[in-house]
């Protein structure tokens, strides 16, 4: 008896010990794919894996704060001030970081401020939409260097292929053979079932049953030598305005982006929150009442597509990507009419959703100028403020940062994120 129990306590051991050294190997083996100079790492648990996890939240912390000294650093990242300078001599070393001028303080040696190299790494990102594709490159910073764009009445799997592959040529001409090998990866941002609403888009049901087994992973890791990240296009919106825009000011908010559907995403504690399978945030298929008091969706009232529905039947056509707030505001009645019913049913979204979780905001983005943008907050929050929202706290409605690049650009920092950052949610708590 006291043997089985001896022994009944050694296997519990091991396998405490195993679920513990599990984790450490998680995050090894992920550093040491993913991550590039200084943050490669060998497979198991040994010094070098938790020096790649330091690295990676020393460069979060600077992609937050934008410059630091090394004390500083070491304050908020709770490591020792010699673990902090080894570190960095390191990512500097690696050409992931550049020195600022000294400043002089009251007391002591003269700190220098580090800050993330522009040219330290580069990324491709590819938005995939339905009326249209934008395949950018982006330095470290997450700023945008080029932009290629392609437009079509609907999309075809081997027109974005070959969009893709001239794309990152051409997008890379310019970059010397060093910078080259400091690309990340590409990510991609796509609606997520393209297949589906063909018909409000007239796109032919019989061509847009080709994505049904198109897998852009796999299709785009034969095409490139770089790794592949694939996100639905709302999250990686989502995704773009946390780090690039509000969410340096916001711990939780929810995020609807009006492009040819409407789509959006979640943020909870500093974090997008992608759901089960990556779909969080699909506000496209929220039912809402339709003029006649039957149910329809929010896609048919909220999306850029009934805009251009209703402009096509008095023969006038929607502004093409990129075209100035002018071309827009030109519509004049139409356009003010759809704004005045897409910011109803957006006005009763937000409020349903914050119904569920307390939502400290909601952002809201499209595919169009910032004036546009404006015109759709406006008429927001005019429409909450007529809302019964007794029993719930009415969240700030804030236009989003990014712009109608949101897509891209989150497409874009997937592969940054995966490399070289950890979760923003380390970035927020709470420092000595």
């Amino acid at each position: 008896m006291i043997y089985l129990l001896v022994a009944c306590l050694y296997i519990l051991r091991i396998t405490v010990k195993y679920r513990k050294i599990g984790k450490k190997i998680i995050i090894t083996k992920s550093a040491n794919i993913r991550a590039g100079g200084s943050l490669n790492t060998h497979d198991g648990v040994n010094q070098t894996g938790v020096r790649a996890h330091n690295g990676k939240l020393i460069l979060t912390l600077l992609r937050r704060h934008g410059s630091l000294p090394k004390s500083e650093i070491a304050r908020r990242s709770g490591l020792t001030p010699q673990t902090v300078s080894v570190i960095m001599r390191s990512l500097e070393k690696d050409g992931l970081l550049l020195r600022g001028s000294p400043q002089r303080g009251k007391v002591g040696q003269p700190s220098i401020p580090m800050s993330l190299n522009p040219k330290g790494a580069f990324s491709i990102g590819l938005k995939v939409g339905r009326r249209s594709a934008e395949l950018v490159l982006v330095d470290f910073l997450g700023q945008k260097l080029q932009k290629l764009s392609l437009t079509y009445n609907y999309p075809l799997p081997v027109n974005l292929l070959n969009f893709t592959r001239n794309g990152i040529e051409t997008l890379t001409n310019e970059l010397s053979p060093s910078q080259k090998l400091r690309i990340a990866g590409i990510g991609v941002a796509t609606p997520f079932e393209l297949w589906n609403w063909a018909e409000k888009i007239d796109a032919p049901e019989a061509e847009m049953k080709h994505w049904r087994d198109f897998n852009f992973y796999t299709e785009l890791s034969a095409l490139v030598d770089y790794p592949v990240f694939v996100q639905n296009d709302a999250t990686a919106a989502c995704g773009a305005e946390l780090i690039f825009g509000r969410g340096s000011e916001l711990s939780d908010f929810v995020y609807l982006f009006i492009g040819t559907f409407i789509g959006g995403g979640v943020v909870l504690n500093h974090s997008v929150y992608s759901g089960r399978t990556g779909n969080a945030g699909a506000f496209g298929p929220m039912p809402v009442l339709n003029h006649n008091n039957t149910t329809a969706t929010l896609i048919d009232f909220a999306s850029i597509f009934t805009l251009e529905t209703r402009l096509k039947e008095i023969n006038l056509a929607l502004p093409t990507v990129g075209s100035p707030a002018g071309e827009w505001l030109a519509l004049g009645e139409p356009l003010e009419s759809w704004i005045d019913e897409a910011s109803t049913h957006l006005a009763n979204a937000i409020v349903a959703s914050c119904a569920l979780i307390d939502f400290e905001a909601a952002v809201i983005d499209g595919a169009f100028p910032d004036k546009i943008r404006e015109m759709v907050v406006s008429s927001i929050r005019i429409k909450i403020t007529n809302m019964d929202t007794r029993g719930i706290n009415s969240p700030k409605i804030l236009e989003g940062s990014v712009g109608e690049d949101a897509r891209a650009l989150g497409a874009a920092s997937q592969s940054l994120l995966s490399k070289f950052l950890l979760n923003q949610s380390v970035l927020f708590k709470p420092v000595s």
